[in-house]
């Protein structure tokens, strides 16, 4: 019998590989479900622009005459911007269960008491009591925040599901500017910020330490250490001259840099993120010329690789990786690790999206075919 942390690893290893299995598995049918059905924002081009043929007349097909899961559960039905650019988590996993909860409780038809601001307001409430769980010393009352903090991320799809369904709005879509746009925006801030306290407050009452291990006690820098810790943060693990150990606690400062830093990629991942939703809803659902060319640049490789960066580059999966490293207690190597390379990506995806949209904006207006 292994230990319990080793099965417990084991376990949460397992999970997370099955979990990037099925995400991968959804990628690869939103693909074809994209490639080779119709697709309702564009069904008026699909009929009246393109000759008959066997691939004109299988994507003429409409999803929901071949697919078995009942579209008002299947996260693949739909597939609009932002259902592209929606994290995997919330779009495949979260999204569905939101879905048959309110179908179990109809909560859409019924509970008109709930309402979406009163649902994002409720998930602000349960993030506070997460983030007080994220402060204390033990292991399993931060994994039970962590838990907490899934459900505030449950809840902020439920809102917006209930929502879209109230207002007979298939498939998932950005009302910019509405009171409930706002509502939700703020709501979330709050969550987030609760949680980024929340494992600020832990590192400043058990701050994470630095070691030296191997290494002869004339080698290490002693003098460095002792000064960052002012009184009593050096500890000695050894007797022995060689193969001393010395820890030290990282200091306040440092803590804070991290979390900023952290704090402001997600910051950047928001704004970035919205933006681009923004953007592409104006180019390919909100403009009535060039429906063809539409489809034909929405049915791109190059328009599904540019959504899919973004699909794991937005803030929601930022929370979620977050939520896993707190859960499998790496919070402090996932902060350190990712604080500088984090923006390089970031900015390197804001530059690749700028040079694909002005590629989009041409081929949509002149240009009928090339993928």
């Amino acid at each position: 019998m292994w230990p319990p942390s080793q099965a417990s690893k084991f376990l949460i290893l397992l999970v997370l590989i099955l979990v990037v299995i099925y995400c991968v598995f959804m990628d690869t049918l939103l693909y074809m479900r994209v490639q080779y059905y119709s697709i309702e924002t564009f069904e008026t081009s699909t009929q009246t622009t393109f000759q008959e043929s066997p691939t004109t007349r299988l994507r003429a097909l409409s999803y929901e005459d071949v697919v078995w899961i009942p579209c008002s559960v299947n996260p693949l039905c739909l597939p609009t911007v932002k259902a592209l650019m929606v994290d995997h988590i919330n779009h495949y996993i979260y999204g569905p269960l939101c879905a048959i909860l309110d179908k179990a409780l109809r909560i859409s038809d019924r509970m008109l008491f709930l309402t979406p601001n009163t649902i994002s307001c409720a998930h602000v409430f349960i993030a506070m009591i997460g983030a007080n769980l994220l402060t204390c010393p033990n292991l399993s009352v931060r994994r039970m925040g962590i838990v907490l903090f899934q459900i505030r991320m449950f809840l902020d799809d439920l809102d917006g599901h209930v929502a879209r369904e109230r207002k007979h709005i298939r498939g998932e879509r950005s009302e910019v500017g509405s009171l409930g746009y706002w509502v939700d925006g703020i709501c979330d801030l709050i969550g987030v910020v609760a949680m980024m306290l929340g494992i600020f407050v832990y590192f400043k009452q058990y701050p994470p330490r630095r070691g030296y291990r191997g290494t002869s006690a004339s080698a290490l820098p002693y003098y460095q250490l002792k000064e960052m810790n002012a009184a009593e943060n050096m500890e000695k693990d050894h007797a022995s001259d060689v193969g001393i150990s010395y820890k030290t606690k990282v200091s306040l400062k440092a803590i804070i840099q991290v979390i900023i830093l952290f704090s402001g990629q997600m910051v950047l991942s928001s704004v970035a993120w919205n933006r681009y939703i923004n953007v592409y809803q104006e180019m390919f659902e909100n403009s009535n010329g060039y429906l063809a060319r539409r489809l034909v640049t929405f049915r791109s490789v190059r328009f599904f690789c540019a959504t899919l960066m973004w699909r794991i580059l937005n803030p929601h999966s930022y929370l979620h990786v977050l939520s896993l490293a707190v859960f499998i207690d790496k919070t402090w190597s996932l902060l350190k690790s990712v604080r500088y390379i984090g923006y390089v990506l970031l900015l390197l995806a804001v530059f690749v999206t700028e040079y694909l949209i002005s590629g989009f904006e041409a081929s949509v207006k002149t240009s009928v075919d090339g993928r």
